[in-house]
């Protein structure tokens, strides 16, 4: 893993975790059209996931420009998270890949498959960076 060690940065992970707010409007917007916007949606859910495990690396006083390390930072730093969802967050990681980078268009069952599993991360990830943040 490739880690570089900083100084713990908690108002960047503020700020951070302010934007990821504004990712999760957008989803809102989309969601009037799954069908159309699936894709589009799937790679927010993972901008906002890859986002808070940054803002929680900078209040840990790590960083990485490596989204499998984000994900694997996650997994040996955080026992909070069972080896399905970081199964499902690398699965994710290389689908966001595919979409962006492919062009890559998905069915909405797998959004709809999956969207609870999102927002499970989302919330666990939210409330242990804002445990972090408040102290």
């Amino acid at each position: 893993m490739d880690l570089i060690k900083i100084t713990p940065d908690k108002e960047r992970a503020r700020n951070i975790v302010s934007m990821t707010s504004l990712i999760e409007n957008r989803i809102k917007l989309q969601n009037h059209d799954r069908t159309k916007m699936s894709a589009l949606m799937v790679a927010d859910y993972y901008e906002i996931i890859k986002e808070l495990i940054t803002a929680l690396m900078f209040t840990d006083g790590y960083k990485t420009l490596s989204h499998k390390d984000l994900i694997e930072y996650l997994s040996e730093n955080y026992k909070e998270f069972n080896g399905k969802e970081i199964s499902l967050l690398d699965d994710l990681r290389v689908l966001r890949n595919r979409i962006s980078y492919d062009g890559f268009n998905i069915d909405k069952t797998y959004l709809d498959r999956n969207e609870e599993n999102f927002k499970k991360i989302i919330t666990k990830l939210s409330v242990i960076i804002h445990k972090k943040l408040s102290k």
